[in-house]
């Protein structure tokens, strides 16, 4: 009977997980990579709709109607009006 050598299955199976383990680390840093594109790509959008949402106030200002949604009419009578004196009283 012929003896079989174990150390051939070995290196076999080191090479097997060798193989897998870079495979899982190339999908891990894929994933990060997109992630970490995705993360600037919404920062990137969210600046933009800030942008846009301050020029639609600005605009509704700007028009004076009262109408704005983003600035009520208010009534003058409702301001309290601070007169400054040179009084020391």
């Amino acid at each position: 009977m012929k003896k079989v050598s174990k150390l051939k299955h070995q290196v076999k199976s080191n090479m097997y997980y060798i193989f897998w383990g870079a495979c899982t680390v190339a999908v891990m840093a894929g994933q990060i990579y997109v992630g970490a594109g995705y993360n600037r790509m919404s920062r990137s959008v969210r600046d933009l709709t800030e942008a846009i949402v301050i020029k639609m106030e600005w605009e509704e200002l700007r028009r004076g109607t009262g109408e704005s949604p983003f600035m009520p009419m208010v009534d003058p009578d409702d301001y309290i009006i601070w007169l400054e004196t040179n009084d020391p009283e």
